[in-house]
């Protein structure tokens, strides 16, 4: 099997999710990108488990299987997020998410 291919079809699929989380203000959009980085990261996993001989055997698939749990628990964290945003502020605009932590004043009032 040749790897060039599914190495460029990865490096394709990341590069459309870094832009994506670079240039998209909607928080669902934002996760769908980080979801793609997160599947060209698996697939250039299985990718070298299948190329390359290393001392454990389907390692990468292991890996894979790993990162798939990280992204089901992700999109349920992030999705509780943008959710509880949506009801706070009625809009899920990324630019609209206060980042800067209040007093502790106007927190107590």
């Amino acid at each position: 099997m040749r790897p060039v291919i599914p190495y460029v079809t990865a490096a394709l699929l990341f590069g459309l999710g870094v832009y994506g989380v670079l240039r998209r203000r909607n928080a669902v959009l934002v996760l769908m990108a980080v979801e793609l980085m997160l599947n060209a990261v698996n697939l250039v996993l299985v990718t070298a488990d299948t190329t390359v001989q290393a001392a454990l055997p389907h390692s990468g698939q292991v890996f894979a299987l790993f990162v798939i749990v990280l992204a089901a628990a992700e999109i349920g964290v992030g999705l509780a997020i943008v959710l509880q945003l949506y009801r706070l502020r009625a809009s899920v605009t990324v630019d609209d998410v206060p980042l800067a932590e209040r007093s502790s004043e106007g927190a107590a009032r």
